[in-house]
């Protein structure tokens, strides 16, 4: 229990690290951000007000008393650049805005990792919800500078839901990737950090995304659409077993043999086991030699460690005690 409890610190702490690192330059820009908006509420009679001697933005020398309907605008001679200077009042606002929600995301967030950032499943529902997050963010964020500028949003989400009627027709596979994504989490059938293989592919899950999941094996990362994730052995479902089988000579007395492993079996060490070496007897029968197997339980993220090192410590057993191990015999009959 205790190296499973370090391995989800290990994993916990790698995730704190990469949402730092993502959210240094977040917090960042944010923060600048916030200054403007902080500004834009002092002085918001100076950038907002429809009043020429009150907004710096604002022209009153283009005002004509004599017409109701005149209004204010920038006087700079250009009329680039007097658009360009209309537009800054709205560039504010879509900064007020953005501010606010990207400032109640990154809380969220953080409050997320904190709180189910302590278990492997706390782990993955945390990867699964940061990352539907980030997408419905994007979305919102469209839509408010969209509206900011004027643009009529209603009938752009109206539209945009008939579209995604008919891109949902034409984009099956996507949406069975994410419905799949939402079973694995909910159900429970594998953990980021869990070992599992995947049709001839072992590795450990390090993410479970809303269209993808990436097992990561000997420095090589595969990643896999959640749909296609059919026949998953998920191996840490309970303790791994290493295996160690070593042939002895047909000459040897087995009884002899049996005898002299059950005495020095207890003794044998293996770094990564978390139970003693068990001798579970006589495995097959080779062609030269009896094959005797050993096993111990290990986790399942050193099971390759644990089997070379159950195979070095039987074989110096074996030396030390002088129980011999058969070279490949062929017999040749002469008729």
């Amino acid at each position: 229990m205790s190296k499973l409890k370090e391995k989800v610190e290990r994993e916990t702490t790698e995730i704190k690290k990469r949402v730092r690192a993502v959210s240094t330059t977040r917090l960042v820009l944010l923060g600048i951000m916030l200054v403007i908006t902080i500004l834009s509420y002092v002085f918001y009679e100076n950038l907002f007000s429809s009043d020429p001697t009150v907004n710096w933005f604002l022209n009153p020398n283009t005002v004509d008393p004599s017409d109701p309907n005149s209004t204010a605008t920038p006087g700079t001679g250009s009329l680039f650049l007097d658009d360009l200077i209309m537009t800054v009042p709205t560039i504010i606002k879509c900064i007020q805005s953005v501010t606010i929600l990207l400032l109640i995301v990154t809380v969220a967030t953080l409050i997320i990792v904190k709180i189910c950032g302590k278990t492997q499943r706390g782990i993955t529902v945390s990867s699964l919800i940061r990352s539907l997050i980030n997408w419905v963010t994007a979305i919102v964020l469209i839509i408010i500078v969209l509206s900011a500028f004027g643009v009529d949003t209603t009938a752009l989400i109206t539209g945009a839901g008939v579209l995604t009627l008919i891109v949902g027709l034409g984009m099956q596979s996507l949406i069975a990737d994410i419905v799949a994504g939402l079973f694995i989490v909910f159900e429970n059938e594998f953990n980021v950090g869990d070992y599992v293989t995947v049709g001839d592919f072992r590795g450990e899950v390090i993410s479970i995304g809303i269209r993808t999941t990436k097992l990561k094996a000997v420095g090589n990362v595969k990643i896999i659409n959640n749909s296609d994730l059919r026949g998953v052995i998920n191996h840490d479902t309970d303790v791994s077993t290493a295996k160690c089988l070593i042939d002895v000579e047909y000459d040897a007395k087995l009884p002899e043999v049996e005898k002299i492993i059950k005495k020095q079996v207890s003794k044998l060490k293996v770094e990564h086991a978390t139970d003693e070496v068990v001798y579970d007897g006589v495995a097959s029968l080779g062609a030269s030699g009896v094959t005797l197997q050993f096993t111990c339980h290990c986790k399942e993220a050193d099971i390759f460690a644990a089997n070379r090192e159950l195979n070095a410590a039987v074989k110096n057993m074996f030396d030390e005690n002088g129980i011999g191990i058969p070279f490949p015999q062929i017999v040749v009959h002469k008729g």
